[in-house]
């Protein structure tokens, strides 16, 4: 390859815009006869399986993938640019191959939360970000009062999850809200 390969993260709390942002940098790219790749884990099954789609519906063809190691294996050899969205749900060795991609030569945008429920590093993300040469934490609007939200909310039946419910769960709207950190709640 004759050009450096550069890491991107998209990152924020649910709700902010990551999965649109990452759409928008890849139909740019489309725009720019680069070849594109995009992947995405199998667990996020929200949507459609074989699409990326933002909570605002857009949508971009993707791969869904179980492991990290997953993405090369099915990299073509004329890509480009690899998008990987919903990151943190991947495996640890997401870290190796995106920077094995990057370190290859290609545009890697990865789009993923940075906390949990919890307010917690989630997966992988942190590792990534420090990694990254782009870094963009997006915003949402607080659910409670209305300023920028960058916490993920997650709801039981109305109320705040507690802080030992399970890490992962896939959902939408129906049980996350996006808050500021002063209307963020997990009970201990």
């Amino acid at each position: 390859m004759d050009h450096i390969g550069s890491l991107e993260v998209i990152t924020g709390s649910m709700f902010c815009g990551k999965t649109d942002e990452l759409i928008r940098r890849l139909r740019r790219a489309k725009i720019a006869k680069q070849k594109v790749q995009v992947f995405k884990p199998k667990i996020d099954n929200r949507y459609a399986a074989a699409k990326v789609t933002s909570h605002a519906g857009s949508e971009f063809d993707a791969a869904p993938v179980d492991k990290a190691a997953d993405i090369r294996a099915q990299l073509a050899d004329d890509t480009t640019v690899v998008a990987i969205d919903e990151a943190q749900f991947l495996d640890p060795e997401i870290v190796s191959v995106v920077n094995y991609l990057a370190d290859s030569g290609l545009r890697v945008i990865v789009a993923g939360l940075d906390t949990d429920f919890r307010g917690e590093a989630f997966g992988s993300m942190p590792i990534l970000t420090a990694q990254a040469e782009q870094v963009d934490k997006l915003h949402a609007i607080c659910m409670v009062c209305g300023k920028d939200a960058s916490r993920t909310q997650r709801l039981v039946d109305g109320k705040p999850a507690h802080y030992n419910d399970p890490v992962v769960i896939v959902g939408a709207s129906e049980l996350y809200e996006a808050r500021c950190r002063e209307h963020h709640e997990v009970p201990a």
